[in-house]
């Protein structure tokens, strides 16, 4: 089998581009590695508000579980790291950390 992939526009920076004043902008970092560092460089290249990182392959969590572990980065370099949870739990605390930045 041959899948030929094809490069698309990346979405996040050009709305990171594009974005107004008092805008909230969060992305997601799926990382095999060097999860902070990644994460902080992605929020700062595409002019992100938070970041919500992840590690692939977490043991217990992640794709094809009801549960995950997150590390959220804010614009203040401000990182917060979660235990497993359940991703309901996870939607709440990101959007509980986005509105945070509004104050």
């Amino acid at each position: 089998i041959t899948l030929d992939l094809v490069k698309t526009p990346d979405i996040l920076y050009e709305l990171g581009k594009r974005k107004k004043k008092g805008q909230l902008l969060a992305g997601f970092a799926l990382e095999t590695e060097d999860l902070e560092k990644n994460a902080l460089e992605k929020l700062k290249r595409k002019n992100l508000d938070l970041v919500v990182a992840n590690l692939a392959g977490q043991a217990g969590g992640g794709i094809g579980s009801d549960q995950n572990a997150v590390t959220l980065i804010d614009r203040h370099n401000k990182i917060t790291k979660f235990e497993l949870m359940s991703k309901q739990a996870v939607a709440r605390d990101i959007v509980e950390h986005l509105a945070s930045l509004t104050r």
